[in-house]
């Protein structure tokens, strides 16, 4: 059971030159998100700075009262809740080292941002039920191609039967790009990349709270399934995390 354990500690290495990432070699640095077709319809979200004034909570407040939620109304999500969850969680705040590294509203380690934020839009006011990709960038939504009539039952199947995920107005999926990570950290990248995707789900947890929204996350799922949903191939891009979003219910989940 604890041989898991030595990948929790970072190399021991007389100086970081001989882990000789693909940094040191002078290497192209990964694009900061995957590429898609320059044609490809993006559907705009409403700016941060509109969304701002939804927050119904102090901070010390949302921290506080933070909890897990995993009981949802059938109300829809608005567009400007959507948008303000995703700022909140890999908004970018500029572009730096010739526009090849990100600042944004979460930590990650040397900036690499390893993680693609996809949304399962089952009930989000003006956009169609499916799966999107977040352009970060951009700020804008990606929708993928698929029939996504059983969506909600595909993604509580994924969740080992959590039927609260397939019940939620939206779930975020975050996938790492670990190519990202290892550019600047090789072998030590396991870390970063699991601290950094706490880091974004946190922010998740206190925006959702900020608004009069619930969330409750999850690890509980079937690898092949999750990257089947997301057409990932789970080597160059795997699911890691996801994390249902609603309005939160008094009702008793059944």
């Amino acid at each position: 059971m604890s041989n898991y354990r030595k990948y929790l500690r970072n190399q021991t290495l007389p100086g970081m030159s001989e882990m000789e990432t693909d940094m040191m070699k002078g290497l192209p640095i990964p694009p900061i998100e995957k590429p898609c077709p320059k044609d490809a319809e993006r559907i705009d979200l409403p700016a941060h700075e509109a969304c701002r004034s939804i927050s119904k909570t102090a901070l010390v407040d949302a921290i506080a009262e933070r909890e897990s939620r995993r009981t949802f109304s059938g109300e829809p999500l608005s567009l400007r809740e959507l948008a303000f969850l995703l700022w909140a969680t890999q908004g970018v705040r500029g572009l730096i080292r010739d526009g090849l590294v990100t600042l944004r509203n979460v930590p990650s380690g040397g900036g690499m941002h390893p993680f693609e934020t996809y949304v399962a839009a089952l009930r989000i006011e003006g956009l169609e039920p499916g799966l999107y990709r977040y352009l970060a960038i951009e700020h804008k939504l990606l929708r993928l191609p698929g029939a996504w009539d059983d969506l909600p039952h595909r993604l509580t199947a994924a969740s080992n039967g959590q039927r609260y995920v397939g019940k939620a107005a939206a779930v975020f999926v975050w996938a790492v790009r670990p190519c990202r990570t290892e550019y600047r950290y090789g072998d030590d990248s396991l870390k970063d990349i699991l601290i950094s995707v706490g880091h974004i789900c946190q922010n998740l947890y206190l925006a959702c709270e900020a608004i009069g929204l619930g969330t409750c996350a999850t690890v509980a799922y079937q690898q092949d399934l999750l990257d089947g949903i997301l057409g990932v191939d789970g080597h160059d891009e795997i699911p890691l995390y996801l994390a249902p979003v609603g309005h939160p219910s008094s009702e008793t989940e059944s």
